[in-house]
Parts: structure tokens; sequence; C-alpha cells
């Protein structure tokens, strides 16, 4: 597998997990001087800065093996998902995307276990 089959540009975010999403939040917008740029109720906040790369905080419903994620932008979230099953990645439910209001993402996990995020945002 390489970088231009999947197609990653960059990176669009980094986010921690957290256990207590309030207070995570009220400790990140005091130490980042900003409240969130965008929230998710119970679910995550996310700080844009002004080169327009982000950082966010979220709360797992139950799987506290990650330790933090980073999300990889591709302009093509399905021919993404395609190519790196095709070079053997592992994606959680077999690729399985999520829709947000914002984006569209499938979860993986590197050879290590840690969790990594296809990330397509829409326009």
């Amino acid at each position: 597998m390489n970088n231009a089959t999947v197609g990653v540009t960059g990176v669009d975010a980094t986010y921690y997990l957290v256990k207590d999403l309030e207070r995570a939040t009220r400790f990140y917008a005091s130490l980042l001087g900003a409240e969130p740029s965008m929230t998710f109720p119970d679910i995550a906040a996310e700080w844009t800065f002004p080169g327009g790369t982000s950082f966010g905080i979220y709360k797992p419903e139950e799987d506290w093996r990650r330790s933090g994620g980073v999300l990889f932008n591709v302009s093509d979230l399905d021919a993404a998902i395609a190519a790196a099953k095709a070079g053997g990645v592992t994606l959680d439910d077999d690729g399985k995307i999520e829709e947000t209001p914002v984006c569209r993402m499938a979860f993986g996990e590197d050879t290590e276990g840690n969790g990594f995020v296809l990330h397509q945002p829409k326009a």
C-alpha cells in the first residue's frame, strides 16, 4: 500500500480520548484561551486554529483501548477505504462509514493497535 493509493493529503485534526467531556472541555477552553469552535453534545469538542488544523477531544461510548487519534484527510473516502482494505489495513466494522453534519469518517487501527481515522470533510 502506498500514500498515493489511499490518497492521504494531510492531517485534519488530532484528538484525545476523554472520560469526562465537560471537565476536559473546560480545561482545554482555559488552556487554549477559547471556547470550542465546534461541539457535539456528550460526544466531542473541537478547536480549529487559524492555519486550519484542529485539536479535539472525544468521549467514546466504551472502547478505551485507544489512546488518541489522528484524522487523515482524504478527498474520496469510499476510494480510500477500498484501497486501505486492499492493502491489508484493519478498519473497524469492515470500513463502516460514520456520517456527521461536517464530515464522513472510517475508523481504523495500525499494527500496534493505535487508532486513526480516514476523514473526508464535507464542503
